[in-house]
């Protein structure tokens, strides 16, 4: 009944994915590399918990 109102972790993440990797495309276009290289592995290790879930879902 109250379905609509419970949050979907897949949905979340993948926004944090793509609001990492947009972070780290504009520290990049500013030439400062180490914020990129920080940001870039985030969005890896976001992208990680993401393939996870969605494996777990799938099973």
């Amino acid at each position: 009944m109250f379905s609509i109102f419970k949050t979907n972790p897949i949905k979340k993440l993948t926004k944090a994915y793509e609001t990492k990797l947009e972070q780290a495309m504009h520290a990049q276009r500013k030439g400062d590399i180490k914020s990129y290289s920080m940001l870039t592995a985030e969005a890896e290790a976001i992208a990680d918990k993401l393939t996870e879930l969605e494996n777990s879902k799938t099973s």
